[in-house]
């Protein structure tokens, strides 16, 4: 494949030059997608802007990205579905009034299996956990700065294992733009090697089991014991219910069955749509089309069943279903970008070159780990792990074959590397999300969350250093 050379490079590097700088992923992906475009068109800006705009649009001739961006915006319907009829406050209120968590082990427990379960999109997990375990974190005395971490370590990583959910179908759906002819089995073979993913869900289920806290978590939890101050003196808690939780209609009754139903359904439908798809093979089955007709069940699921039960009526369905994808515009927007960019970088032979340079300039046993750093750097500084994979994957990408390495270990470095910077950030909106969740200072949470994930950044860093070498020979 033809590609031009050094300036190939220049895309993917203004975006990563100018998220850094400016903190706006989205103006820094559209500006290397103009860039690529100018380049290709012999420096032309104006011709430039005019196939950055042809790229966007032709983002949707591609059914399979017209299907994920989609699955983005409906997902925010569920969130708003589950909120406005007191299925999450009802599911919140059955928990405590079951009487189940008595101890600070089984109250750390239930928030990492809420974490778990709720595998759909990071957000709802964070948000049903967090609402489900405050009350009853507070009244056992564990400090929020704790439940902050539970929160946010067992969201992201759990997600970025599982194919089925918004995450996966992203990671596919970039995947298959580079050319993949099966994103399902790559996925599914980088996840027991996602060790960053992997060591963060394990080591926050260490910390609940045995109590060994460390750094300022350890003088978080001391603070707690000994004074009864769920928060350090001069802290500024992020609220949960007045920045991201809909209230509840007035004059309902709360009930957990409208949070699980939807949900549920969403659940099931996933493999069934898998297995149609793939016409009884469930690795054959498009992500794609099994998450969109997933959701679009999941939100069916839930109006009939508001409306049979009298507690939302037509027009109310209709309005909360709008500001519900109305509130995930901006993710399916960073999505569409994403794949636009993809398809800039392959229009230039971006991968192609990297994995020559990269081929003649380094051992390729050292690559999956140096993937690893870079995607990590990326993500702290822009505070989004989906941009860094879409600025990461169509480089590594191309490695694969060029260099002979492991699809599913080149993956990994790249998705592992997302999630570690990302919990890394204070500017991430899952971070963020979290502090609000366990209504907790957002600083403290980074700060107290920081050595548990640069432990397990550094472990994950070794093995991908070990992998790397060890697939490259065999």
């Amino acid at each position: 494949m033809d590609t031009y050379g050094w300036l190939s490079i220049l895309p993917p590097v203004l975006a990563i030059l100018m998220a850094i700088k400016t903190r706006q992923v989205y103006l820094s992906l559209g500006l290397g997608i103009w860039l690529g475009w100018t380049i290709i068109y012999g420096w032309n800006p104006l011709t430039g802007l005019i196939h950055t705009v042809d790229t966007l649009v032709a983002v949707f001739k591609d059914a399979d990205n017209t299907r994920v961006v989609l699955f983005s915006a409906l997902i925010g319907a569920v969130i708003t579905f589950t909120q406005y009829s007191g299925g999450m406050k009802g599911f919140v209120n059955w928990i405590i009034g079951k009487g189940l968590v008595k101890t600070r082990k089984s109250a750390g427990l239930m928030a990492w299996f809420l974490g778990v379960i709720i595998f759909i999109e990071s957000s709802i997990c964070v948000l049903v956990s967090g609402a489900v375990s405050r009350p009853i974190f507070d009244r056992l005395k564990i400090s929020r700065e704790k439940l902050s971490y539970i929160l946010d370590s067992t969201s992201a990583p759990k997600c970025v294992l599982i194919p089925l959910n918004a995450w996966g179908a992203f990671v596919l759906g970039l995947l298959a733009a580079q050319g993949i002819q099966d994103p399902v089995r790559v996925f599914i073979s980088s996840i027991p090697l996602n060790f960053y993913a992997i060591i963060a869900l394990a080591l926050v289920l260490v910390v609940i089991l045995y109590g060994k806290d460390i750094g300022p978590m350890k003088k978080a939890e001391k603070r707690v014991r000994e004074e009864g101050k769920l928060l350090r003196d001069g802290a500024e808690p992020l609220i949960s219910e007045d920045v991201v939780m809909l209230e509840k209609k007035e004059g309902i009754s709360p009930r957990p069955i409208n949070m699980v139903l939807p949900v549920a359904v969403m659940v099931l439908m996933m493999p069934v749509v898998l297995f149609i798809s793939g016409k009884g093979n469930l690795m054959d089955g498009s992500g794609s089309v099994s998450v969109l007709w997933a959701v679009i069940c999941g939100i069916a699921a839930g109006a009939i069943a508001y409306r049979v039960q009298g507690i939302m009526k037509t027009k109310e369905i209709t309005d909360i279903f709008m500001k519900g994808v109305g509130g995930m515009v901006p993710l399916a927007s960073l999505m569409i970008l994403a794949f636009a960019i993809g398809d800039t970088c392959e229009a230039l032979g971006t991968g192609p070159f990297v994995a020559r340079a990269a081929e003649a300039a380094l051992n390729p046993g050292l690559i999956p780990a140096i993937m690893f750093v870079i995607s990590s750097f990326i993500a702290f500084s822009t505070g989004t792990s989906w941009g860094t994979f879409a600025i990461m994957i169509p480089i590594a990408v191309p490695m694969i074959n060029l260099i002979g390495l492991h699809p599913g270990l080149v993956l990994a470095s790249v998705l592992g590397g997302g999630v570690f910077g990302d919990h890394c950030s204070p500017i991430s909106d899952t971070t963020i999300i979290s502090s609000m969740a366990a209504a907790t200072d957002h600083i403290d949470h980074v700060r107290t969350q920081m050595p548990y994930a640069l432990l397990a950044g550094l472990v994950s860093r070794l093995l991908f250093l070990i992998f790397g070498f060890t697939f490259l020979n065999n």
